[in-house]
């Protein structure tokens, strides 16, 4: 470098000018790059940034989820339970029974801000079928939060809470149902919502919730059972009576373990553990072999008894 600088005293004065210029230009880039890249930082608004803020705690709630539960390994039973399709992360709406296109489909869309303001909402997400919506439907519960709340909150207007208020009132003011005289009996497992909502105690979202899920089970084989959906099954039993001989069973020979852990009461694991046996020694006749699998314990194996079918 020093030998440079001796050297540069001998140039031609052309060759200076040259020399000079080249390192000018050098300089003036540098500086120029320095300069745009601390002065031109992109300035998101308060709109996209809470539109990052949703999209990167949904991401979060995926990973996490995926992390505690293998997902992808098929290994969560589904299940009915409340859920707001706000904040409900990736684990909670796949045991729900949602395909992963359609979870994919809520996650994207509220990453792009979308917001469920009333249990319709839910409807308009893409893949969603009529059969999944109707049943998902009595489970849907929108939390309400402020408008002035920070950013990664749901900003809902006053004219929705105004409407959801009304139409509550006018359910609950103008839906008159007849109810039924105390003794009388009603079929769980062929009542409908209509009739079901004549017994006291039980409104249109319990009617909702006892069809939906006896759709689930193929049938109640006794009134405790309402208890798997939080209903208490204690100030309902005096007006129920079940005929077992309605349920509707599943073919413990032929299904495969995907048709299996669809029931509410049989998990990937037991489905598998049944399709196993079944491939190494042939026909099942019973439960009996199941016993001394740690995938069943006793009551395991008591409740399904009523939903298999040995044909």
């Amino acid at each position: 470098m020093w030998q440079f600088f001796k050297d540069f005293h001998f140039y031609h004065p052309s060759e200076k000018r040259a020399i000079v210029l080249l390192l000018t230009l050098i300089l003036f880039t540098i500086g120029g790059t320095f300069w745009y890249e601390r002065t031109h930082q992109p300035v998101l608004s308060s709109e996209d940034s809470a539109t990052l803020q949703v999209f990167a705690d949904t991401l979060h709630q995926k990973e996490s989820s995926i992390a505690k539960a293998s997902v992808a390994d098929g290994t969560v039973q589904h299940r009915l339970l409340p859920f707001d399709p706000n904040t409900a992360d990736t684990l909670l709406l796949v045991q729900l029974g949602l395909r992963p296109f359609v979870v994919s489909n809520v996650l994207r869309y509220r990453a792009k801000g979308g917001v469920f303001r009333q249990a319709s909402d839910f409807r308009k997400i893409y893949g969603l079928s009529d059969e999944e919506y109707d049943m998902l439907l009595p489970y849907i519960v929108i939390q309400r939060t402020d408008t002035h709340s920070p950013s990664n909150r749901l900003p809902i207007q006053r004219d929705t809470i105004r409407s959801t208020r009304e139409n509550l009132m006018k359910e609950s003011t103008y839906e008159k149902v007849e109810k039924y005289e105390i003794g009388t009996m009603v079929d769980l497992n062929k009542a409908d919502t209509t009739e079901l909502k004549k017994i006291p105690g039980i409104g249109s979202a319990i009617a909702r919730m006892i069809v939906n899920y006896r759709s689930q089970l193929g049938g109640y084989y006794e009134v405790g059972q309402l208890r798997d959906i939080n209903i208490d099954a204690s100030q309902l039993q005096s007006w129920f009576s079940i005929d077992e001989s309605d349920i509707r069973k599943i073919s413990i020979n032929k299904s495969s373990v995907d048709l299996l852990r669809r029931h509410p009461y049989i998990n990937f694991y037991q489905a598998k553990a049944i399709v196993e046996h079944r491939r190494k020694h042939g026909t099942l006749t019973s439960l009996q072999p199941f016993v001394l699998y740690e995938e069943f314990t006793a009551s395991d194996l008591e409740r399904i008894a009523h939903y298999l079918s040995f044909e």
